[in-house]
């Protein structure tokens, strides 16, 4: 199978500029970009397609760009909805300074990394309407999807011009770089065209772009949200437990999708994945793949064994060698009971109302449904103490096979 054939059995094209894009992505090596504004410190999971994207493209031989849009980020493109928040000089210069990080290390610094600030500057108004708005008429700006969208609500134009920035950018990468082609996610494809259009008419000459389809859930949100929340690519941010549960329970619908698209797996072990998926679904192998090629790629083999592990030890009651890290990580979102001296366990299991009295609670403990730091506690005088606690610190209480609670001293 040729490289665009494959990239399309991925489901990664959307719109190209040219046919004549299918013979450069196969035959030769060219350069690229792909771009982000730094509104945030990290990239979240819904970027990461396009980074995985960019990656199999220089696996292949081409030569990637990350454009950090240190300008276009002070004045934010357009959303659908409403004008985004200006942010401060300040916040952007800390963001691209962790993209970049970031950006780099999944590339292995095999990448090169520009900062669109750099050749915007120092560029007057009156050169950027002279050099770039010169070139553009107004009417096709009004096509592009994204401006349409909001011509009834209003647009400022300060989101009016982004489109011009952005197209700017492709012109300089053009010109400095021998960047023939800007791949993006498909809600970019007005902002591609206008590079290729200020490129053909101000140098003469051809310029191409791809898009990729938005990836999405099977309800139709966005890839890599949680409960309205970015899973984030740093891991100080999102932690590689976090991700696992995330991809662990991806919908059977949608997993074979997600592993043509977020993995370097081969067709043929994702077709072997399939079948496998097809005949026992329960056993959620091709879940476990799309989170172990996912961790592996963002954090390293250790991570997505760690992750593993404890996701295992959770589903057993095997909590026993969970530091007091794993805990803050795994029960992040669970209130978290105060202790502060001694206290007999049934006194505490109903003062916290792990048990509606005391009955239900020795009747519980006597049946071996509770258990203390992996240990299941047969004992109904057992007195909790700062001493059993893990790392002096926490102890954890489980409630039959999922019920989990967690004290702190």
């Amino acid at each position: 199978m040729k490289f665009f054939d494959e990239l399309k059995w991925r489901g990664l094209i959307k719109d190209i500029s040219s046919p004549d894009l299918e013979k450069k992505l196969n035959d030769e090596s060219i350069t690229f970009y792909w771009g982000t504004d730094p509104t945030a410190d990290s990239l979240h999971l819904g970027h990461y397609s396009s980074l995985v994207t960019a990656k199999r493209l220089a696996k292949k031989g081409h030569k990637p760009i990350l454009l950090v849009g240190g300008a276009t980020g002070l004045i934010g493109d357009p959303r659908p909805t409403a004008e985004r928040e200006i942010i401060s000089y300040e916040a952007v210069e800390k963001n691209l300074k962790g993209i970049s990080n970031q950006v780099s290390k999944l590339f292995d610094g095999n990448v090169t990394i520009v900062n669109n600030y750099d050749w915007t500057k120092d560029c007057s108004f009156i050169d950027f309407l002279r050099d770039t708005g010169k070139y553009i008429n107004i009417n096709y700006m009004l096509d592009k999807d994204i401006i349409r969208r909001r011509l009834d609500s209003g647009i400022t134009y300060a989101e009016f011009s982004y489109t011009l920035l952005q197209g700017n950018d492709f012109v300089h990468l053009f010109q400095n770089n021998n960047c023939i082609l800007q791949a993006a996610g498909s809600d970019q494809w007005g902002n591609i065209t206008t590079g290729i259009e200020l490129i053909k008419k101000k140098l003469g000459k051809d310029a191409y772009g791809f898009t990729m389809p938005l990836i999405l859930d099977k309800m139709g949100n966005k890839f890599g949200k949680s409960e309205g929340n970015a899973l984030w690519l740093d891991i100080n941010k999102t932690s590689s437990y976090e991700l696992y549960q995330y991809l662990i329970n991806t919908d059977d619908d949608m997993v074979i999708h997600y592993l043509k698209v977020f993995t370097f797996l081969s067709v043929e072990e994702i077709e072997e994945l399939e079948k496998e998926h097809k005949e026992h679904p329960e056993l959620r192998k091709a879940q476990n793949a799309l989170a172990h090629e996912i961790i592996k790629d963002l954090h390293g083999e250790e991570e997505y064994q760690k992750a593993f592990t404890m996701s295992k030890a959770l589903f057993s009651g095997d909590v026993s060698n969970f530091s007091s890290k794993d805990i803050e990580t795994v029960f992040k979102d669970l209130l978290k009971n105060k202790l502060d001296c001694d206290i007999n366990i049934v006194d505490m299991l109903v003062n916290n109302k792990v048990c509606s009295s005391k009955r239900e609670a020795r009747e519980f403990i006597t049946s071996g449904t509770i258990s203390i730091n992996g240990e299941k506690v047969v004992d109904v005088d057992m007195i909790i103490s700062k001493d059993l606690a893990i790392e002096s610190k926490y102890i954890i209480v489980r409630r039959g096979k999922k019920k989990y609670y967690i004290f702190e001293y």
